[in-house]
């Protein structure tokens, strides 16, 4: 940055210019916390979309999947082993149950991860930790500038009496 003209390199910037450098930077601050508690909440919307889809995908194939696979299997292992068709029958829907369960166990898997996820907590942890240091923080004094204000009011009055 630039000095304004009339002003010597290195001089301190108005309290007006700091107040706005800093309101504009806590703006800034607030806008990217805002933005990553969305990236974040984005994330566990996916997780748990995941996870909704593998149970309905193992209910979807529980389901429809019973009928035709129940009378291939349990006539294919009555082609095999010559077992009783009843038995048969009974392995191959033991077969869709395991799938089903398999199914169900991914989906629990992925539920848990978006249930564990305390992405929103840290983001707020992290926007009270900026307002309390903001809070907290107090201007360093400036040298010189105390000394100048002592002797503005002797100036003012040795002013005033002449």
């Amino acid at each position: 940055m630039s000095a304004p003209q009339g002003s010597p390199v290195g001089a301190e910037h108005s309290i007006g210019q700091l107040f706005a450098s800093a309101t504009t930077e806590m703006s800034a601050l607030v806008h990217d916390e805002i933005a990553l508690a969305k990236l974040q909440l984005k994330q566990d919307v996916k997780r748990g979309a995941t996870s909704g889809g593998a149970f309905m995908a193992a209910l979807v194939i529980l389901v429809f999947s019973l009928p035709m696979l129940n009378f291939a299997l349990a006539y294919g292992i009555r082609t095999w082993s010559h077992w009783n068709m009843a038995l048969c029958f009974l392995l191959s829907f033991a077969a869709n149950v395991l799938l089903a369960a398999l199914l169900a166990l991914i989906g629990l898997a992925f539920a848990k991860k978006a249930k564990k996820s305390r992405a929103p907590q840290k983001v707020a942890a992290s926007v009270k930790e900026s307002a309390n240091v903001l809070q907290k923080a107090k201007p360093h004094p400036r040298q010189g500038v105390a000394e100048h204000r002592a002797l503005e009011p002797a100036e003012d009055v040795a002013r005033s009496s002449s």
